[in-house]
């Protein structure tokens, strides 16, 4: 049999939608792409924004339309946050949530069995600990996403997530070993660490997210260990020195910010200043030579003023991130932010976001410009029309002439020009 899956959202997703087909895979189907024919397909959901589930609604009802005969199975965030889910969308066969993903297999035999529908979404409970199945490869890359952390304590006020994913859980280092030892095994030679709140990893356990990267960087064949989206109040300045001293860490850093404005953060519950979060940007620039810090940035939450807005686009462009992700606010019921009065217009959000994007845009470029003649080390990872692509250890997409090496390690290139949001480069 067949089976197909279609994963909207972070790599978290990304990651168990893996997960599940190689857990599929075990037991006899085969996973094909979602465009394909297939006996079952699974729609992986995402409940980040009001357009993340219009998106799924979208993609359960296209897949019964289109392939009356299979299985629909719809499980992922949206579902776990909103069991209501389940009555709206009768179009699928099994409803489940992301607590029991590992248990997929045994919902679609029992469906192949009694031909019944299944709905069964169990929440998340306090103390639960971390479970899922491990990835041990992936289909064309050199790079691996491996999650090492799930859940979310902090509550912010515009978001659902916690109701989706429970509490934090960590995976045990031996688990973190024994999966990168195998992806290594099967050729990945970059290591890229997720979770939903991926900076609290070892909350649970007293280790930290030092530990983790240690030790999958420890993992004979694996040169460069990645991080994935952080909190900036959890990255303290002893979590600094220790990653300074891993050989193969990544400087790159994906570190929350939301808004620059301090009004618009205390509202939005987040848990640090724009000065706290300043003083830490120039701490990861002192000590990691030519790191890269990049953000996401939202406009038009409830109650922020033009002013507000303003202090928070200064406060983006003074602070000059290598790359910003920009989206406005979506309204997510259920979450404190939904219930405030002041509620800002689509029109108004759409164009703060424009003004936002077209500034950090600028930034951007210049600092790929700013990259002509500079040496780096990349991995290929695929051919490109208009070359071999891959990315330096501090995260510049670099685009060389040529094919890629057989070999699947660095390349030392030297950055000729910016075409678009790439560099290009020349072998050495």
């Amino acid at each position: 049999m067949k089976c197909a899956f279609y994963t909207l959202g972070c790599k978290v997703n990304q990651y168990e939608s893996n997960a599940m087909a190689q857990a599929m895979e075990k037991y006899g189907f085969t996973c094909v792409d979602s465009r394909e024919d297939a006996d079952v397909y699974v729609i992986n959901s995402c409940t980040v924004t009001a357009e993340s589930d219009r998106k799924t609604r979208q993609a359960v009802r296209r897949f019964r339309s289109s392939h009356p005969g299979s299985i629909i199975v719809l499980t992922g965030c949206m579902t776990q946050a909103s069991p209501e889910t389940a009555d709206l969308l009768p179009e699928a066969d099994i409803v489940i949530g992301n607590r029991n993903n590992d248990a997929l297999y045994a919902y679609v035999m029992q469906f192949i069995n009694r031909r019944e529908r299944i709905v069964d979404l169990r929440p998340h409970e306090s103390g639960e600990k971390y479970s899922g199945g491990a990835v041990t490869s992936y289909a064309d890359r050199t790079r691996a996403i491996v999650k090492i952390e799930d859940g979310c304590d902090r509550f912010c006020s515009y978001c659902i997530i916690p109701y989706a994913r429970g509490r934090v859980r960590s995976k045990p280092l031996e688990e973190i070993k024994a999966e990168v030892s195998a992806l290594a095994g099967n050729g990945f030679r970059e290591i890229v660490l997720v979770g939903i709140n991926l900076s609290a990893y070892g909350k649970d356990t007293g280790y930290g997210l030092a530990h983790a990267v240690k030790t999958a960087a420890s993992v004979d064949g694996v040169l460069r260990v990645r991080l994935g989206s952080l909190e900036p109040d959890h990255i303290t300045p002893e979590m600094i020195e220790a990653l300074s001293g891993i050989p193969g860490f990544c400087p790159q850093f994906h570190i929350s910010l939301q808004s620059g404005c301090d009004k618009t953060l205390k509202k939005m519950n987040r848990k640090y200043t724009t000065v706290e979060y300043e003083d830490l940007c120039l701490r990861l620039r002192n000590t990691f030579e030519g790191c890269t810090i990049t953000t996401d940035v939202m406009v038009g939450f409830p109650g922020e003023s033009q002013s507000d807005f303003d202090i928070s686009l200064d406060f983006v462009k003074k602070t000059r991130f290598e790359k910003v992700h920009v989206f406005p606010y979506s309204r997510r019921p259920g979450t404190p932010a939904a219930k405030y009065e002041d509620q800002i217009s689509n029109q108004e959000k759409q164009r703060r976001a424009e003004i936002m994007i077209d500034e950090t845009e600028a930034i951007r470029r210049e600092f790929l410009a700013s990259q002509a003649g500079k040496v780096y080390e990349i991995i290929p990872e695929e051919n490109h029309p208009d070359g071999v692509r891959g990315y330096t250890a501090n995260y510049i997409p670099v685009i060389v002439e040529g094919r890629q090496p057989e070999e699947n390690g660095p390349v030392k290139i030297k950055i000729t020009g910016v075409r678009a949001d790439y560099c290009t480069g020349e072998m050495i």
